[in-house]
């Protein structure tokens, strides 16, 4: 219970009281802060990787489910419970990191750098309904297109690599039903999938 709010462990509410905390230790000793992320994916009908991709809340950047490490979990459980919060999609997660980039993130008087740990998501599902749908835009792309659009140079890099990769066959593995989920409707306008 914190300030008559009961708080469950991995709740946005408690990560962000802990993280405030530790960025201003970082944030004073030059460090990089940390974050994690999940690359959402899916086999498109010809066989190529198909990205989602977002918008943030505040800028409307082009992004990947990203957040603050959760306490006592995993990174790449962390970055599983981002995409279904900001997301809205349920999948398989590689355990291991398939690359990280760096990012300058705006808080309320300055910037600081953050590095990013990236997981792989094979989706399975997307939601009807979710924490953040009404917050963010979202769009099933090819990787080319995912990768031209996000800012970050590092994470174009990291996510054509994977496209391109074994792995994501690997991980994608054979579809199973309902894998595709709804078809997402397009940047600007929409916050949440389309009707199928």
């Amino acid at each position: 219970m914190a300030n008559g709010v009961a708080i469950r462990p991995g709740c946005t509410t408690l990560r962000i009281m802990a993280k405030n905390n530790q960025n201003k230790r970082r944030i004073t000793d030059g460090r990089p802060l940390s974050q994690v992320a999940a690359l959402p994916f899916r086999l498109g009908d010809g066989g190529g990787v198909e990205v989602l991709v977002m918008t943030s809340r505040e800028t409307q950047r082009v992004i990947i489910p990203k957040g603050w490490p959760i306490k006592n979990r995993k990174d790449w459980k962390s970055a599983q419970i981002e995409a279904r919060e900001e997301a809205g999609v349920i999948g398989d997660v590689g355990r291991k990191r398939l690359g990280q980039y760096l990012y300058w993130k705006r808080l309320e008087t300055h910037f600081a750098l953050v590095k990013v740990a990236v997981y792989a998501l094979a989706v399975r599902r997307q939601l009807a309904d979710w924490p953040e749908r009404h917050e963010r835009a979202q769009i099933w792309l090819s990787a080319e297109d995912a990768a031209m659009l996000v800012d970050e140079p590092e994470l174009g890099a990291l996510i054509l690599d994977f496209a391109q990769s074994r792995a994501a066959r690997l991980l994608a593995g054979s579809p199973q039903k309902g894998a595709r989920g709804p078809a997402v409707a397009a940047f600007p306008a929409a916050t949440g999938p389309a009707a199928p």
